[in-house]
């Protein structure tokens, strides 16, 4: 190949060099890429046009354009690194810290509302002479079934409604806990009448819209002593409802129910106004939670002489009471971790009163 054909190399060559030096910044830079690799650029026309070389001289015309093309991306491509160093020294430069300077003042966090009712409700029950005891979320079928007595035939134990786990030993399957009562069982095989015990936790059950969650909390509580009535277990409740959402004249019903685990059972009702959702208004009724006296055979199981001890228990779900309490209507806005919502429903971990921190 002639000194001439490759004058019009050398040249590009030139001009693409004083080009990349004189961009002063990544705009000017790319406009020089386009201008030289780009659809249209003068290496692209060149290499387009390698067909129309005489055959004699196309290979050597063809290596000292891949040549050119390589040299020039190279140095396309340092350019474009020296700008980018520049650009990230210049932010430095004019973001450094002045160490002197008083910190920035931070947000105060916030309790969540969950956490605030379960510590309410310790603070209530705490003041009856109950304790807080809790479990493991895996439980055996024994703790969260058998012992209970909920029969094998019983709808809770039904697949659509419990998360099974793999079966352990050819044993039957360990479940996540449908409920915090296997935590009553054993405080009871642990612990020698009397009883006085709240258990709250965490809880899983196969549901999930407004109102209910796969995960939830639930409190319950448990109490063994000798001659105990549903006296007793009325006028617990009552004060901790009246207490908890600060109604002194609340009303509250008690309803015969069933449950496998108390014999009687009661659903407990409190007064509300189902138009306009005010608790202790309106001459409605709204279920709240299940209680009853403990079952003999509950007693039994766990060695306790139903003869002579008794008790009573209860349970609730700590969700539906914290939206009742502060007019929440959905429920999967708890789990969304969304600081919006907390900074409107959290509490002010110093603040010695219920209010919200926004209040």
């Amino acid at each position: 190949m002639t000194l001439a054909m490759n004058d019009d190399l050398e040249a590009l060559k030139t001009s693409t060099d004083a080009a990349l030096a004189g961009a002063a910044d990544l705009r000017a830079w790319d406009a020089v890429r386009i201008t030289v690799l780009g659809r249209n650029g003068s290496l692209t026309g060149m290499l387009r046009d390698l067909g129309k070389t005489p055959p004699e001289q196309r290979k050597d015309r063809g290596a000292a354009l891949n040549r050119l093309k390589d040299a020039l991306t190279s140095a396309i491509e340092t350019r474009k690194t020296q700008l980018e160093d520049a650009v990230l020294d210049a932010r430095l430069l004019s973001e450094r810290i002045d160490p002197t300077l008083p910190p920035r003042p931070r947000e105060t966090g916030l309790i969540h509302p969950i956490a605030r009712t379960m510590e309410e409700i310790a603070a209530i029950f705490g003041a009856m002479g109950c304790t807080v005891v809790d479990g493991p979320d895996v439980e055996s079928d024994w703790f969260n079934f058998g012992a209970l007595n909920i029969p094998a035939h019983h709808p809770a134990r039904a697949d659509h409604d419990t998360f099974y786990l793999p079966p352990r030993d050819g044993s039957a399957p360990p479940v996540l806990r449908t409920h915090t009562s296997p935590g009553q069982i054993r405080t009871m095989l642990a612990q020698e009448p009397p009883i006085r015990v709240i258990v709250t936790g965490r809880t899983y059950r196969a549901d999930h819209d407004a109102t209910h969650s796969p995960m939830f909390h639930q409190c319950e509580g448990l109490v063994i002593d000798r001659n105990l009535t549903l006296g007793h277990l009325k006028g617990c409740l009552i004060d901790f409802l009246r207490t908890f959402f600060a109604i002194s004249d609340l009303p509250v019903r008690f309803r015969a129910s069933y449950f496998p685990f108390t014999e009687p059972s009661m659903e407990v009702d409190i007064g509300w106004n189902r138009r306009t959702g005010e608790l202790g208004r309106g001459g409605d009724w709204l279920e709240i939670l299940g209680s009853g006296m403990v079952h003999a055979r509950v007693l039994a199981n766990c060695g306790i002489d139903p003869r002579e001890w008794q008790g009573f228990a209860w349970g609730m779900g700590v969700e539906r009471i914290t939206m009742l309490k502060h007019g929440m209507a959905d429920l999967r806005p708890f789990y969304e971790s969304d600081l919006r919502w907390l900074r409107h429903y959290g509490f002010n971990p110093l603040s010695p009163t219920m209010l919200h921190e926004g209040v």
